[in-house]
């Protein structure tokens, strides 16, 4: 029986009366499995011309990513490799950009048999999550690029309310011009933080003058190219919220090559608080999304439907909270 004619593990858990995951256990040479559910499932899967693995102790689970070069991704990977092994479960990462595109991650995933995925940022398309969820193997979104779904289980945290306390941390300094580098347009957690941002701005009566607002990439050049572009205007910012701390690394240069101060000259108010953060001069105020949390939230949710355990909640949403360091200060 060729591969794309076999019965999908969910209709033949549906046959059994067991969960997917508990299928899947079963098909990846899984051991926590009761003995009879074992052998029945076994039997299900032998008539519709499945192989089972020889067993195997522990589970594997698979981290996709759409891009790893990043202070944020080294801490998501970081941080969930930890969470894996506080739950005796081995991580697989995938990284790469042409894989991911290409979708062949997909066949080596199954291949290898793995017991659940977190995706980060949602590098997964709509046919790849039918056939995954058809093959009985969890998922869930950490960070998801579109927002929160009904479809699958996800962890994000608050974004509006980070643009929120950013930009009235930086209205409570005395600032009225506050620029705003958002991420990619597309990106949920930009629309949010954006949104956070303007709500700040009508909170304190003050107009949301879209030559201050900019989209571009996380990045350290994103946050170049636009703080000079920012800058540049007749009527330049005296603080920029900065979509995350990247980006604000970016507008310190941009800053510096002007020859201006920081925060004296311009305050800069970041996302994240990555690592880096907290060494550079001046120190950057930022806002932190609990990145450890983030994933250890992300596994314990695919742990549990590992276990064949339904979940609580489909969508955990973590609180972010302002750092306030060095770079951001009253306008002169």
């Amino acid at each position: 029986m060729s591969r794309s004619t076999r019965l999908p593990l969910a209709a033949i858990a549906a046959e059994v009366g067991v969960s997917a995951p508990t299928v899947s256990k079963v098909l990846n040479g899984r051991f926590d499995v009761a003995e009879a559910t074992r052998v029945r499932v076994e039997a299900a899967l032998a008539r519709h011309g499945y192989a089972v693995q020889r067993s195997r102790a522990g589970g594997l689970i698979d981290l996709l990513l759409s891009d790893v070069h990043s202070p944020w991704a080294d801490a998501i990977v970081r941080a969930t490799v930890d969470a894996a092994a506080q739950a005796e479960l081995s991580v697989v990462v995938s990284t790469e950009r042409a894989r991911v595109a290409r979708g062949d991650w997909l066949e080596a995933m199954l291949r290898r048999g793995t017991d659940g995925l977190v995706a980060v940022v949602d590098p997964v398309r709509p046919a790849d999550r039918d056939r995954l969820i058809g093959c009985g193997v969890p998922v869930v979104l950490l960070d998801p690029l579109g927002g929160p779904t009904d479809t699958l289980p996800s962890v994000g945290v608050t974004n509006w309310e980070g643009g929120l306390v950013a930009t009235e941390h930086l209205i409570g300094l005395g600032h009225r011009r506050i620029g705003m580098i958002g991420g990619p347009r597309e990106f949920w957690s930009t629309r949010a933080r954006v949104e956070g941002y303007r709500a700040a701005l009508g909170g304190a009566g003050l107009p949301a003058d879209e030559r201050l607002i900019r989209y571009g990439t996380f990045s350290e050049p994103g946050g170049l190219e636009h703080t000079h572009t920012l800058l540049d205007l007749a009527e330049p910012p005296t603080a920029i919220f900065c979509g995350n701390d990247e980006q604000a690394v970016g507008a310190l240069r941009a800053a510096l090559d002007r020859g201006l101060r920081v925060p004296q000259d311009l305050s800069l108010v970041g996302f994240d608080d990555i690592p880096v953060a907290r060494w550079l001069s001046p120190a950057l105020t930022t806002v932190r999304q609990p990145l450890e949390a983030m994933a250890a939230a992300a596994v314990r949710m695919l742990a549990r439907q590992v276990e064949g355990t339904a979940l609580d909640t489909h969508r955990v949403e973590l609180s972010t909270s302002l750092v306030v360091r060095e770079s951001s200060g009253p306008p002169r």
